[in-house]
């Protein structure tokens, strides 16, 4: 079965080697990859506060200073030729967290403004990416790659730094991650009942 080639994919495989000799340099450092995931989730939770405050610009700087931490860490853990799982699992567990808490975040904002259908929408868009990260796990528990959808992790990245850098496209771009993710969440659930093999009997 042919595995779809995504945005994600061209990105790594462009960024790749200069991502590569980062991490060989941070784990000649000393530093651990596990460290590098916590710290990224602590910058994303600075941004999130930011973004409850409505102080976008610093927010969009803080998530964009996260996104070469989110890459450094597996870089450094195949550098230090890592075989244990743990730090696949912390990474994709911290990675809810941080969307979560923008999503949260944005939530929380409306609210304030007493923008409430804005907040469901956040909600929308944080369900939506919640459903997008669980079916492609459990896929993969199954040995099925699921990378399909407009909406993975880097283009939703994408999205939310466009918005924070132009806040007058914080009402549009959140009604498109919210519209994005569960298309893509429905896109990846279709895909897995197309290539798993049906239980007997049943």
């Amino acid at each position: 079965m042919n595995t779809p080639v995504t945005f994600s994919d061209r990105m790594r495989a462009l960024t790749g080697a200069w991502v590569a000799r980062a991490g060989r340099f941070v784990h000649r450092l000393g530093v651990h990859p596990d460290t590098i995931t916590w710290v990224g989730l602590l910058v994303v939770a600075a941004g999130a506060v930011l973004i409850a405050r409505g102080e976008f610009f610093w927010a969009g700087l803080l998530l964009l200073i996260s996104l070469p931490l989110d890459a450094l860490d597996g870089a450094v853990a195949r550098a230090m030729a890592r075989t244990d799982r743990r730090g696949a699992v912390l990474d994709s567990t911290l990675d809810r967290y941080a969307d979560g808490l923008i999503f949260g975040a944005f939530a929380y904002h409306f609210a304030s403004l007493g923008q409430l259908e804005m907040m469901l929408v956040a909600i929308a868009a944080q369900i939506g990416t919640f459903v997008v990260s669980y079916v492609r796990a459990r896929a993969g528990e199954a040995d099925l790659s699921v990378k399909i959808g407009l909406f993975s992790r880097l283009e939703r990245v994408i999205v939310l730094l466009i918005i924070l850098f132009v806040p007058a496209l914080i009402v549009p771009g959140m009604w498109v991650l919210a519209i994005g993710t569960n298309i893509t969440g429905l896109q990846r659930l279709w895909y897995v009942y197309q290539h798993l093999d049906r239980e007997v009997g049943t």
